[in-house]
């Protein structure tokens, strides 16, 4: 699987692997439950909640690839 990057919309990353709802919850972010995450970027959802963008995308990242359904 491709990593994931700042201009992937949340949507997206949530879709190919649930898990990172949990990463996104420790930095304060409610993605998973936030209509934004339907057409916002990483990017901008990190920018606009004073995220440091590149610290999010290394656990997102680090997250194991899970079930074959998160793959």
């Amino acid at each position: 699987m491709a990593e994931f990057t700042s201009d992937m919309l949340i949507r997206d990353v949530l879709n190919q692997r649930p898990s990172t709802a949990e990463v996104f919850e420790r930095y304060g972010l409610a993605c998973a439950s936030c209509i934004g995450s339907q057409l916002d970027t990483v990017s901008a959802v990190a920018s606009m909640h004073e995220v440091d963008v590149a610290a999010l995308l290394v656990e997102l990242n680090a997250l194991p690839a899970g079930s074959a359904e998160e793959e």
